[in-house]
């Protein structure tokens, strides 16, 4: 596997200088390595995609931006999520000999929008999006913890990408044991490259009665099939909202502290890592972890 990290910090510190009525076109072009593996799912608009995900406003002066950017550049932030990939894919050939990946995985860094509620509040200020093989995004306002964390959250989409290499992914049939799984698997293996205190607040924001609760409701609808139904279940009633999506009565994130559970199961009942479950069915991860499914 060719991991490029593309130089986005000086993509981003010239498109910030453009005129406004540029910078669609400029950030179209930043993006464009993701285009081939992206182009999957049809014909995408990435630039669409990046306002609607919480990138930083193209309608607008902002003067925080050049700042905050060159915050992650002293911070090295492309250099850290380099050498994470790197880590973590050397950790996986070594799990599972031989297993299928994208030849290139393009890798893009993209400042957020430090007003948006979903990335800054629900999401600690980072995400990342890396389930099609060949292209992975990460997404980030610059705080004290998640600079510190964000080459941890490339090695969480790495996982996605190679298991979507491996695992058919179709949004028409997709369940919800299935995006919990991927989510759960995804967390537990940063924790085995660099332990618990790199995991993303996303796992952990429940715990106790109400991730019991969660883990009821969510193990209830483990079979809810179709992409358009599972945003609630996975990230929670304010992004499904958010998403113009209907809830289900859960809080944030609650598919990913439920999903690291359930992996916890299977990996205590089988004895494999997270690195060496990457291609495993959701169905098998459930069955080891008491899990009950149809699918």
């Amino acid at each position: 596997m060719k991991i490029v990290v593309h130089d986005t910090a000086s993509a981003m510190r010239e498109l910030l200088r453009r005129p406004l009525a540029e910078r669609p076109d400029g950030l179209r072009e930043m993006l464009s390595p993701l285009q081939g593996a992206m182009s999957v799912m049809g014909d995408v608009d990435l630039v669409q995609l990046h306002r609607q995900g919480g990138g930083f406003r193209l309608d607008r002066e902002d003067p925080r931006y050049l700042p905050a950017l060159q915050r992650m550049r002293e911070a090295g932030v492309w250099e850290r999520i380099d050498d994470s990939l790197a880590t973590a894919w050397e950790r996986l050939e070594a799990s599972v000999p031989g297993i299928k990946h994208a030849e290139t995985v393009h890798v893009v860094v993209v400042l957020g929008n430090p007003d948006d509620e979903h990335l800054m509040v629900r999401s600690g200020g980072y995400l990342g999006m890396g389930g099609i093989p060949g292209a992975i995004e990460l997404l980030m306002w610059p705080t004290d913890a998640n600079l510190d964390k964000i080459g941890h959250a490339a090695a969480h989409e790495l996982h996605h990408n190679v298991r979507y290499a491996n695992v058919a992914w179709n949004p028409m049939t997709v369940t919800v044991g299935e995006q919990v799984v991927a989510e759960g698997l995804a967390e537990a293996f940063v924790r085995e490259l660099a332990g618990e205190q790199a995991m993303g607040p996303w796992s952990k924001a429940l715990t106790g009665t109400e991730l019991d609760s969660a883990y009821e409701k969510i193990t209830a609808g483990i079979d809810v099939a179709g992409m358009q139904n599972l945003p609630a279940y996975v990230y929670g009633d304010a992004t499904a909202q958010h998403m113009g999506q209907q809830p289900v009565g859960l809080p944030d994130f609650a598919g990913y502290a439920v999903g690291l559970r359930i992996v916890d199961a299977h990996l205590a009942a089988s004895g494999l890592t997270a690195a060496q479950s990457v291609a495993l069915p959701a169905r098998d991860i459930l069955l080891n972890a008491g899990v009950s499914t149809s699918a």
